[in-house]
């Protein structure tokens, strides 16, 4: 049991350690992304916050397994270093007694990946989706900057206003161009102002001194209106139609199923957690090395092998959803590889360690 806690201990830390800095990182990178679109008023602040948070949940099934790869090669490679592995051989230990911590590990690491792939992440790219459909269908005056283009409604309404006052929530010169059922209509205002209606809450936009232009594209014809005053509702749809995507299927939704798609994606969701355990045992045989060596001196073997499995696997993925490849192996070959490579190593005559514990 000291032997087990030592190992996990030596795992479980720079995982936590090694994982929290990828999600900083990662966090940072999906913030310059966001934070272009906040600028300019197309995101408010609090969506973006909560996208942001939504892809580190995304990410997580894929930052967790690295960061357990990458300790078990780092805290294996360690005490090949510091001669605690030949110690440990020399007092009897075999390799079955050295694995089994790194399987606890492995398992926990894996149980929490399975939930984050099955359950947690299609749920996550569901809301993600919806908030940022919802964001961009939204409008708020007071988010525009002057001479600047938006685009809302799913394309359907672009807007511009070449001043905008966002004291007083109102903009001078501005054009809004609405299209839907194939009619088109252009409003232009010298000035438009949002408020709230007080009987309901919604918020409209009131136009000042302006034209309406209304023309069908499959009809000939169209009129134009001048008016000093008109109101538009900024309220967005209240059932919002969205697109389509596997990733926010439940699994159970998909397990069944013969869409090649979903096929895949179910495939995908049930893998990760195996890879999860299977990099971990990876890690073991890649953490091997002479104790006059660096403990870091398989990190960059350790990361190709790791890029090469991935892609690997997302390749296959893609295959299989276009019919390149059979559902069956679909992306299991690549877990195939993986077990052949496991095999092929711990049994490989430099292992004289292993050999002698056992």
């Amino acid at each position: 049991m000291i032997l087990d806690r030592y190992i996990m201990r030596e795992i479980i830390k720079p995982t936590v350690v090694v994982c929290v800095i990828l999600i900083f990182i990662f966090g940072c990178y999906m913030a310059t992304r966001f934070l272009a679109d906040a600028l300019v008023g197309q995101l408010p602040g609090t969506t973006v916050i909560l996208l942001i948070l939504l892809r580190i949940v995304i990410a997580l099934e894929v930052l967790l397994p690295t960061t357990l790869y990458l300790s078990v090669v780092v805290a294996f490679g360690r005490m090949y270093k510091d001669s605690e592995m030949t110690a440990l051989f020399a007092c009897g230990v075999g390799i079955g007694r050295v694995l089994r911590p790194v399987l606890y590990s492995a398992l926990i690491i894996a149980t929490i990946v399975a939930a984050l792939s099955l359950f947690i992440r299609p749920l996550a790219y569901d809301q993600y989706y919806r908030l940022e459909a919802q964001a961009l269908v939204n409008f708020d005056l007071t988010r525009m900057n002057d001479e600047t283009f938006y685009e809302t409604s799913n394309g359907e309404r672009i807007i511009y206003a070449e001043e905008v006052d966002h004291q007083r929530d109102e903009a001078k010169r501005v054009f809004i161009r609405t299209e839907r059922e194939g009619r088109l209509q252009v409003i232009y205002a010298k000035k438009a102002k949002q408020s709230k209606v007080p009987a309901s809450g919604k918020h409209v936009l009131v136009f000042s001194d302006g034209y309406l232009y209304e023309f069908s594209r499959t009809e000939d014809d169209g009129r134009v209106l001048q008016f000093e005053k008109s109101a538009m509702s900024l309220e967005p749809k209240e059932n919002l139609q969205l697109k389509y995507r596997v990733k926010t299927a439940t699994t159970r939704s998909i397990a069944r199923s013969t869409n090649r798609k979903e096929i895949a994606e179910f495939q995908w969701r049930l893998s990760m957690p195996l890879g999860t355990i299977m990099l971990a045992l990876l890690g073991v045989s890649l953490g091997r090395s002479s104790p006059r060596r660096d403990k870091y001196a398989k990190v960059t073997t350790a990361i190709v092998i790791f890029a090469v499995y991935y892609n690997l696997s997302a390749l296959a993925k893609k295959w299989v959803e276009k019919g390149i490849l059979e559902t069956f192996p679909g992306i299991w070959w690549v877990q195939f590889l993986m077990v052949g490579l496991l095999l092929y190593l711990f049994r490989q005559p430099m292992l004289v360690f292993f050999r002698r514990g056992r």
